[in-house]
């Protein structure tokens, strides 16, 4: 079972009718501590899946939010156990049948970061399409791996997933100008190569990245649901923002050298690529959140949030279906 511990900061007038309500959620144990005559503190140990539970209380139903703080631990060990033997059986056939996710606040937080423009994310973007370019114009498959580990290209466009699903405009523009940063940095760096350098024809990495197949979309689709699942449940990343950054990464570089050598007709296929790319891995993504259960609680924003999805996933799934058939027309 993973388990998470909330600190409630309470007034004290607030603080045994705060006890009562509390008892209708499902947790493994709390504690009290009188912090001072105006100030109690309530810590509650949960269940990771109930957490969000009790955070939507404390953020919407309590009446009286703006004098409750509330703060979120992950914790790593309990001792004892929680659960015993007789009850291990349970605990595991529940979380098979279900993902198992972090609450939407926490997440909301890890999305805030990822959406933002940092000095780190575009230094990080400069040095991964620098490596990426050598890889490619070096036909070594190491060097564009090492690349594809630098690119922090998963937050961006896993957050901008996200602000669709929410239905959070103002996020969603962030993480769109955050989005197009982590394009069109390695263009502009591959494009400069290109004006400079001769392509490198004889590269099979280069040459894998003019050649565009239906399976390319299954990949992106595979790389979006991986990116979303690791999100989702808060756990490592950086393997699974491997397998986005080769959907998007290389592409952008072989699009950019091209367009730099001036061989606009060969650029076609790298710019399809890269499109076909970023559709499906937003798709797949939306639907991963979506079937998460991951939506607002306040009802006017649940309207919103349902509108957004649904245009998104219209507008995406259009554009993977044009552009199938433009990889189909261009493979037969």
């Amino acid at each position: 079972m993973d388990l998470q511990l909330i600190e409630v900061y309470i007034p004290t007038p607030r603080f045994d009718d705060f006890l009562n309500e509390i008892e209708k959620f499902d947790f493994v144990k709390k504690w009290h501590t009188t912090i001072s005559e105006e100030e109690q503190l309530i810590k509650i140990l949960i269940n990771k899946k109930n957490t969000e539970e009790i955070l939507d209380f404390l953020e919407v139903n309590d009446p009286n939010q703006d004098e409750v703080q509330a703060l979120l631990y992950n914790i790593s060990t309990y001792i004892p156990r929680v659960e015993e033997e007789s009850n291990a059986e349970k605990y595991k056939e529940e979380e098979q049948k279900e993902i198992t996710r972090a609450s939407r606040h926490e997440l909301y937080n890890v999305v805030h970061s990822s959406s933002r423009t940092s000095i780190n994310y575009i230094w990080m973007l400069i040095l991964s399409a620098v490596v990426a370019t050598a890889g490619i114009v070096k036909d070594s498959a190491a060097i564009v791996i090492g690349a594809m580990v630098i690119a922090p290209l998963i937050g961006p466009f896993t957050a901008l997933a996200f602000a669709a699903t929410l239905g959070d405009f103002q996020l969603m523009k962030r993480s769109i100008l955050t989005s197009l940063y982590g394009i069109l940095i390695p263009i502009g760096i591959a494009l400069i190569v290109g004006l400079i350098f001769s392509l490198p024809v004889d590269s099979a990495e280069f040459i894998a990245r003019t050649n565009i197949e239906l399976m390319d979309i299954v990949v992106a689709i595979a790389a979006g649901t991986a990116g979303a699942l690791s999100f989702a449940k808060r756990v490592s990343e950086a393997l699974v923002g491997v397998m986005v950054s080769v959907a998007l990464l290389p592409p952008a570089i072989v699009l950019g050298m091209t367009i730099g050598a001036f061989h606009f007709q060969q650029a076609l296929t790298p710019f399809l690529l890269l499109l076909v790319n970023i559709s499906a891995i937003l798709l797949s993504a939306i639907i991963v959140f979506w079937t998460s259960g991951i939506q607002p609680n306040n009802w006017r924003e649940i309207q919103a949030a349902n509108t957004s999805k649904r245009y998104a996933l219209t507008a995406v799934s259009l554009v993977i279906i044009l552009l199938a058939i433009t990889i189909f027309f261009i493979s037969f």
